[in-house]
């Protein structure tokens, strides 16, 4: 596990949810990675936190009371994981997504044959807001995609972050994938092998542009680690045995953001969300997006596409039947 060592979790857990180390256990040997594992153990301590707060034994667990935790959910009043109160609100894809941990827990359970005092179908998902996709400008992303030149002093930091901003907008790969590419899983060509989420397979392909500049930052490393990209620390000390961090490449794009002053939000999955965007503009097969992407359903794609508000507007006038009356 991360973060959280196990011995941890045994001790925490097992005074109100039984079997708990069982269900993690269950999910690191079907394949889960790490950062799922790490979540679902992240969102079932929120829930013995409000047990814990409710005084209210396991054994007393009832439709009642889980209609309470998804009010408890929404306050600013609850508590996180590391047991800090917290002052900004949920959205309802985070509740909906800690609700979804519960139940696959007590899923568990029951295919294990433990006692539960309610079943998964008692625990009901909120209803989700539905916020008009955004993607930053074109012009925009590419100015945020060249920025470590300018916001960055060290000469490999300025390339390094160049070649990870380049590599995501060229291939729409999804920052977890990122951060876990090691140097052979990229050919001659350009061509990624990415092992993705859910354990899926496909290839992703960079631009003739990433591949210059991802050229330019390999020849700077003097290390033998397989990982494509690693972290700096001092002046030009490399950490060979480790890779970049997630937060590390989302806090630098929201820094360099906001000194671009760039209105729209923007992170790493906006980079993946501006690919799919900007080639359905192009005029790409949704299909093809959708295998570039990962997506299992085409549905999940075409949400990607009808983001762009320029595409709705040239469809309608390019398709319109009385576009010429």
């Amino acid at each position: 596990m991360t973060k959280i060592s196990q011995a941890k979790a045994k001790s925490s857990f097992r005074s109100s949810l039984p079997n708990v180390d069982d269900f993690l256990l269950n999910l690191q040997t079907n394949n889960y990675s790490k950062e799922t594992v790490y979540n679902y153990e992240r969102d079932l301590k929120v829930f013995e936190e409000y047990l814990s707060e409710m005084s209210l034994p396991w054994k007393k667990l009832n439709r009642r009371a889980i209609e309470q935790y998804k009010a408890y959910l929404t306050s600013i009043d609850r508590k996180t994981a590391q047991n800090a109160k917290i002052e900004a609100k949920l959205g309802s894809y985070s509740i909906n997504r800690m609700l979804s941990s519960l139940r696959s827990y007590l899923k568990y359970l029951i295919d294990n044959e433990y006692e539960t005092p309610i079943s998964p179908e008692v625990v009901k998902l909120t209803k989700t807001e539905k916020k008009h996709p955004r993607v930053a400008e074109l012009a925009d992303l590419i100015r945020l995609i060249e920025s470590p030149a300018i916001f960055e002093k060290n000469k490999e930091v300025i390339l390094r972050n160049r070649a990870m901003l380049e590599v995501l907008f060229s291939t729409g790969l999804r920052i977890s994938e990122l951060v876990n590419l090691n140097r052979d899983q990229i050919d001659n060509s350009g061509k990624i092998f990415v092992m993705g989420k859910g354990k899926k397979e496909r290839f992703v392909y960079l631009t003739e542009r990433a591949k210059e500049y991802l050229k330019n930052y390999l020849n700077t490393r003097k290390d033998d680690s397989p990982s494509l990209f690693i972290p700096y620390r001092g002046s030009a000390v490399k950490t060979t045995h480790r890779r970049i961090s997630i937060n590390y490449i989302q806090e630098r794009i929201k820094r360099y953001r906001e000194l671009l002053k760039i209105n729209v939000p923007t992170s790493a999955h906006s980079l993946r969300h501006g690919f799919a965007t900007y080639l359905a503009e192009s005029g790409a097969n949704p299909a093809a997006i959708q295998i570039l992407l990962g997506h299992e359903s085409l549905d999940t794609t075409t949400r990607y596409v009808h983001a762009s508000d320029r595409y709705a507007e040239e469809t309608m006038k390019r398709f319109h039947p009385l576009k010429n009356k």
